[in-house]
């Protein structure tokens, strides 16, 4: 079995996507701003947002931009699904389409 050496880190997001992702990562530099031990994430979210904000039809994400914004839509994905079960119905209902977008963008771009 041949092990492929190089992998393509290429992805072109529609519009919706690129907002969506372009909001979370805003949302994650908010919340990591500030601490100092956290400079290597800020500057690889930041990049990803400037990446995506340049209109290019491509964006092309290094192995580590790649690498933190799919764990992190892991993550965010498990913490939505844990809200969902302790919360009401209306909360439920809201968080279901955030939900079905990240699931969506996670498994259409970064299924390994």
């Amino acid at each position: 079995m041949k092990r492929q050496l190089f992998k393509n880190y290429s992805y072109q997001f529609d519009k919706n996507e690129r907002k969506l992702i372009t909001t979370f990562c805003k949302q994650v530099v908010g919340q990591m701003n500030g601490d100092e031990r956290f400079y290597g994430d800020i500057r690889a979210y930041n990049s990803i947002i400037e990446k995506l904000n340049s209109g290019a039809e491509e964006v092309k994400l290094t192995k580590e931009e790649k690498t933190k914004l799919v764990l992190q839509l892991k993550e965010n994905i498990k913490h939505i699904r844990k809200t969902m079960e302790k919360s009401w119905f209306i909360k439920r209902w809201l968080y279901k389409s955030m939900l079905g977008q990240y699931i969506n963008i996670l498994s259409t771009h970064f299924e390994e």
